[in-house]
């Protein structure tokens, strides 16, 4: 009993201090900046759009706001799946538009379809059909490439609805995954970690890359530990806001963790190869990513810590203080991690739903075999007004 709790210590302290260290990290704020370049990039703004006539006009519009010279960016929607009257009306506006109709769609493949065809721009802008933008967003972007010299920039991803405890769970989730693993990287000097959308691009850098990803799930992934494998640094704008409709259906919410959880096994074992000369060459970048491919999901870690803590707690306080010390930290970490403006009554409210959030990671455990061999969507389109 003696060495199994404490190998199982061990394992959660590693995880806990992880996480602990990044969030302290994290309480930097980096300031709101005025962008100051008058040299203006061409811009191309990449939106795949897989069965999202609910959302992709109002995208497109925020798109097309932009306080940027016209003449300087455009705007190209990959439709896929999507109504004859959905795309006559995207037809109508000053963008690209790009029909696929694939058995087995992927955003690699819209990407690289639009990739194939469009001409030479400066920058590729990656956003999902449900997102949205400020109108000073690509002057922000602009400035990031043409004043710090960036190659790819992860955007402040963010949520823009909380009408459901499932939706403020995901919204925590999401600014919780920013502080640790974008800010508290960036204030240490390290890449920030890629969510899928809002993302910066050098565009042949991108495009050359894009053309050697056939993911299906997680091409994030696969272009993160790709690009910090070879040594290319990821900037982090957290003033720039993309705002992302946040899940409210539980089953939506299983499949898009489960298409995660697949993605985060299936990329571990696919870079483990390349660890070895990592470590040798003191890639530091990329050792830290590997590492939080290891991680255990935070609802999980939380969960799991909470139960095993409870229970030595009845059979033996002795065995139990450390997990009690471990379990705080990990509320402190936490709890640093969560933006001040989303502490409140409803938190309080939505954190009731987390039982079952943690019962449909459990589950999603044992639902990963094949997961990340199929394509696994996400459907949008909801009422943001409501409360």
């Amino acid at each position: 009993m003696k060495y199994i709790d404490l190998i199982f210590y061990i394992v959660f302290l590693s995880n806990v201090l992880y996480l602990l260290i990044f969030a302290f990290a994290s309480v930097f704020k980096i300031k709101r900046k005025k962008y100051t370049t008058a040299s203006y990039k061409r811009i191309v703004v990449l939106i795949p759009a897989y069965g999202e006539d609910s959302v992709i006009e109002e995208s497109v519009k925020t798109c097309l706001d932009q306080d940027y010279p016209k003449d300087k960016f455009k705007v190209a929607v990959i439709s896929d799946h999507m109504e004859e009257d959905t795309n006559a009306r995207l037809s109508a506006l000053p963008i690209d538009l790009f029909l696929a109709n694939y058995d087995n769609s992927t955003k690699s493949k819209a990407l690289n379809l639009a990739l194939s065809q469009l001409e030479d721009f400066d920058i590729a802008l990656v956003l999902d059909a449900d997102n949205t933008i400020d109108s000073d967003f690509l002057n922000f972007i602009n400035d990031a490439f043409t004043s710090s010299k960036a190659q790819i920039v992860q955007a402040h991803r963010t949520a823009k609805n909380m009408n459901t405890n499932l939706a403020v769970l995901d919204a925590i989730s999401e600014e919780v995954n920013n502080n640790l693993f974008r800010q508290g990287h960036a204030n240490l000097g390290l890449s920030a970690a890629l969510i899928g959308s809002g993302i910066a691009f050098d565009f042949q850098l991108f495009k050359t890359r894009m053309s050697t990803i056939i993911a299906v799930g997680g091409f994030d992934k696969n272009l993160e530990l790709s690009f910090l494998r070879d040594r290319i640094h990821i900037d982090y704008l957290p003033y720039a806001y993309v705002y992302d409709e946040k899940v409210q259906s539980y089953e939506a919410f299983s499949n898009q963790r489960k298409r995660w959880l697949s993605a985060q096994f299936h990329y571990f074992k696919v870079f483990l190869k390349d660890v070895p000369k990592a470590i040798v060459t003191g890639n530091i970048d990329f050792l830290d990513k590997y590492i939080q491919q290891l991680t255990i999901p935070r609802v999980i870690l939380f969960g799991i810590l909470f139960l095993i803590t409870l229970f030595l707690s009845i059979f033996s306080l002795t065995y139990a203080l450390k997990w009690w010390i471990l379990f705080l930290a990990l509320c402190i970490a936490l709890g640093i991690s969560i933006p001040r403006k989303l502490i409140n009554r409803r938190l309080l409210s939505a954190s009731t739903d987390l039982p079952k959030v943690f019962f449909l990671m459990i589950v999603n455990l044992f639902k990963l075999r094949g997961a990340n061999r199929k394509f696994i969507h996400t459907p949008h389109g909801i009422d943001h007004s409501s409360k």
